[in-house]
Formats: structure tokens, sequence, C-alpha cells
């Protein structure tokens, strides 16, 4: 089981200087490139002040020109927001830029909140996102490209620059329900979930269907496409540490939770925390938040699944020194348990 760090670029105290905040971030991107993390992925979000980052491949530039090797994956390229024409170019851009360490995470939207100020209709979605990510793929992937559609229009073009990698930078689909899952397995997309704050039986029924997919796919001699999941985590000095995280993880979902429902309550850009269904202790049984001890007995059950990477948020809410400090033990106690797995 490989580790990957989300730079979630949650900014839960609007007072602290954004600037200082990308810096942070760049400066946990190279801890985790030298502590031996497979991964960096970094989302794209706009107008509020969770998953901040209005300008991805913008980020992925900054991270590639401080780090020297270690893959960088978008999660997600909210399609139905982006004109393919222009997105096509940039990524194509970016690949070359970073020397071909770039991952697109393409997914249709999951915050109604951004939906309606975009003005984009959340019950469209769903047919752009298809059409975008054919067109996407066409653009990426051949010269000579034309196109007549619902969404998209244009005779025949051909992206400049090529993208490095050949035919194109990979492509990992965002998918929640197992249904889609399932599915954008079997079309051999690579897979990027998460269960959310939601408990083990959802994560299961997840990795389920990618396995369903991805055993049918080897019956065929067909590639098995990569899964990742996403999940809050956080190594805490002792368990008064922890459970002081796992309120701030708390706190980052009672925001999270109130943009992706219809509420979409924000004031200056700052979402205001909402009442959840759930305690602090049943969401914490679900998250990858504790002692080193409880994180490793945790992903003993994530292991014992077959997940082959754990995409980790440790941007909770804490300060950034002790974010560090957190990878930091993450590495030394945690990852060599689960190498020492591989290698038996």
């Amino acid at each position: 089981m490989q580790f990957s760090l989300f730079i979630s670029c949650y900014y839960p105290d609007t007072g602290y200087p954004a600037e200082r905040l990308y810096a942070d971030m760049l400066e946990q991107a190279v801890l985790a490139e030298e502590l031996g993390f497979s991964g960096l992925t970094v989302p794209e979000h706009h107008f509020i002040n969770i998953l901040m980052n209005p300008g991805p491949l913008l980020l992925a530039l900054k991270i590639a020109d401080a780090t020297k090797r270690i893959p960088i994956r978008i999660a997600v390229l909210v399609l139905p927001f982006l004109d393919m024409k222009r997105l096509a170019g940039e990524i194509a851009l970016t690949d070359c830029l970073t020397g071909g360490r770039l991952e697109i995470g393409v997914g249709r939207g999951a915050f109604a909140y951004e939906f309606k100020r975009f003005g984009v209709a959340v019950e469209d979605s769903r047919a752009n996102f298809d059409e975008s990510l054919a067109v996407l793929e066409a653009l990426l992937s051949r010269e000579e490209v034309s196109w007549d559609g619902d969404y998209y229009k244009f005779d025949t073009l051909t992206t400049m620059p090529r993208p490095l990698q050949r035919p194109r930078p990979p492509i990992w689909i965002a998918a929640l329900a197992p249904p889609a899952i399932y599915h954008s397995a079997l079309k051999g997309y690579h897979i990027m979930t998460t269960p959310l704050s939601a408990s083990a039986e959802t994560m299961r029924e997840q990795v389920e269907a990618f396995a369903k997919a991805a055993g049918e796919l080897e019956a065929k001699g067909s590639a098995v496409p990569g899964f990742s999941l996403l999940r809050a985590g956080f190594v805490a000095r002792d368990a008064a540490d922890a459970r002081a995280k796992q309120r701030l993880a708390y706190g980052y979902f009672e925001r999270f939770y109130n943009v992706r429902t219809l509420r979409g309550e924000v004031r200056g850009g700052a979402i205001e925390p909402i009442a959840l269904d759930e305690t602090v202790d049943e969401m914490a049984a679900s998250l990858l938040v504790g002692t080193t001890d409880e994180v490793i007995a945790k992903l003993e059950t994530y292991a014992a699944l077959g997940i082959p990477e754990i995409n980790l948020n440790m941007n909770i809410g804490a300060s950034h020194r002790e974010t560090m400090a957190a990878m930091e033990r993450f590495a030394a106690e945690v990852m060599p348990h689960f190498a020492a797995d591989r290698a038996a």
C-alpha cells in the first residue's frame, strides 16, 4: 500500500495571509517527496475557504519547480466549469513544464454552491461532463480534431503544444457511487474516490465495485487501472492530541458538507460550519486521525481490502508546523509497517 499526500489548501482562519498558506503547502510538498510519499494531489475549488485552489495547474507548476521527481495529480479539474479547447492546451503546457509528472483527475463537480455561482445547471452536469471528457481526450491524444456535439462545436484544430506524455497524461476519474466506480474502471480509467466521513461499509462497497471491474479486465487480459482512496488523516502525539485533532477534522466536515449541499452558507468567502447528524466520536471512528497505533490498526483494514493507494488529507485545521510533524511521524512510524507487509 502506497501513501500520497493531498495538498488541500484548507483555510479556516481567513486572517492568516493567503500567500503564507500556499508557502506552507509548498513546504509540505517538498517534505512529502523527502519522506517517500508516492505522489501529491491538488484540488480545484472556487469562492470558498476549503480546498481553496482556483488554479490547480498553476499550483502544480509551482510544486514541480520546488520538487524533483514526485508525480503531481490534479484532484480534480471540474470539467463543466471549464472550456476544453483552452484546458487541453493548458494541460499540455503544464505537462511539458513539469517534465511529464502531471496526472489529470477530472470530475463533474461536487459543490452546489459553485454550480450556482458559475451559472452551470447541476442537472446537466452528467451530460456536460461526459462530452467534455471525450473532447478533452481527443484534443490531448490526437491532432486535427473537429467536434459537433451538444456542448462543443468546432472546426478542425490541433492543440499546441502537444503533451510530453504520449498519447496524453494519465486520466483519473473522481467517482463516489459504486456503480460509477465500476463503469469508469471498466473503461480503463484510473479511479479516485473517498467515503468522505462515512463508515467503513461505504468504503468497502467502493472498493468492491473497483475490484469487480478489475477482475473483469484481468479476465480479458486488459490492464487494470489505478485506484486511490482519499481519507482525512493525522498521526497525533498522544491520545489527548488525537482527540483535539479529531475535533478539528469534524470542523473541516462541518464546512465541507455546507457547500456540498444546497445550503451553501458563505460569508466573505468563509464557509459557515453547520450542524452534522453524527458526533465527533462517530466521525472519528471512520477517519485516520489518531495515535500511531490507532492509525496503523485502521490502515490494516484498508490493506486487507487490497487498496493500493491511500491519499491522505492531513490539512484538517492544525498549524502548519503540527501538520509537518504529523507527516514526519506518519513516515517514520506508519509507513515502515506497511512496507514490511509488502516485503513479506
